[in-house]
């Protein structure tokens, strides 16, 4: 049966739509039929204890020289038979917090919300990895420069990164003795941040694949994103080249190990990040690489979605 799908997302008309994850899940909503409503960015509320919408009817199309179009914008209460795919972007600030909290209200009035408005707010996707740190590698985080410096001496090197970024933005590579070493850390901790420190994985020249989980169990496949030329980081932001690979056996032992975990708290779309044997980051917020995985593999990995979706509505 048909239903309502609203998408809160950053600004449709910037999408790269060979790219982005979220046009695929649109795109097969309406492929099954389901009606389609685009949140205007900054349009949820609260009017009188619910939780509304600025929304308005939303048709999308495989076309990059016009892949959407909208109808009128009108507010919209949340409710009964409707699904939310929540996919704004990182950063996790005041404001995304704020949405999550109305979007809460708006699962407590019947809204199906993906993913679930708390596991958002307590999943940072950094700190989410070490729920299970039988899959992580050696792993400080800290506010005390000194012992993010001893961490790197003791390792001999290390990846410093903050808690907030996305896209390998603010990531460095550190060796023991670097003379940057100070002013790193200086950037990174500043006023007191926490930040995180974990072992370097050789293995990144081989690529730090992303592998999705749709209600706990993964994709066969996953996207190596390999570093390019002299730059150590992976991300596709960054310049890495995205190749598809089947899971190996370790991959899929991360993923039974978080699964679980994510299915029970509701997040219904999760990305796993592995580099070498070893989990470094767990997103919930607007997990990428559908697109990819899709066009090398044949695959459909918004259909796996739907299907969860739609069985949890009608259950």
């Amino acid at each position: 049966m048909p239903f309502d799908v609203l998408v809160v997302m950053d600004p449709i008309a910037a999408i790269k739509i060979a790219k982005d994850t979220t046009f695929a899940m649109l795109l097969e909503a309406q492929r099954r039929g389901h009606r389609l409503y685009y949140v205007r960015p900054g349009g949820l509320a609260l009017r009188g204890g619910e939780a509304v919408a600025t929304a308005a009817p939303l048709t999308v199309k495989e076309d990059k020289a016009g892949w959407y179009t909208l109808g009128e914008f009108a507010e919209w209460r949340f409710g009964p038979g409707q699904v939310v795919l929540m996919r704004k972007d990182p950063p996790v600030d005041g404001e995304y917090l704020y949405d999550t909290h109305v979007l809460g209200i708006a699962q407590q009035a019947g809204a199906l919300v993906v993913n679930d408005p708390q596991g958002l707010r307590d999943f940072n996707e950094k700190l989410a990895a070490l729920l299970f740190p039988q899959c992580c590698p050696p792993t400080l985080v800290s506010r005390d420069p000194a012992a993010l410096k001893v961490f790197v001496h003791e390792h001999g090197e290390a990846v410093l990164k903050p808690l907030d970024g996305m896209g390998g933005r603010s990531i460095f590579r550190v060796k023991a003795g670097d003379p940057n070493t100070n002013v790193i850390l200086e950037t990174l901790v500043g006023p007191g941040h926490l930040t995180l420190a974990q072992r370097f994985i050789p293995g990144i020249k081989d690529g730090d694949k992303r592998v999705l989980l749709v209600d706990g169990e993964p994709v066969d496949y996953a996207l190596a994103r390999i570093p390019q030329g002299d730059e150590f980081r992976g991300n596709l932001a960054a310049g890495g080249r995205g190749e598809g690979r089947p899971l190996s056996e370790r991959d899929r032992w991360i993923a039974a190990q978080v699964g679980p975990e994510m299915k029970r708290r509701g997040m219904l779309f999760v990305g796993l990040d592995v580099i070498g044997d070893y989990l470094t980051e767990v997103n919930v917020t607007s997990p990428t690489c559908v697109r990819e995985l899709d066009a090398q593999f044949g695959l459909n990995i918004a259909g796996l979605l739907f299907d969860a979706i739609e069985r949890k509505l009608a259950a």
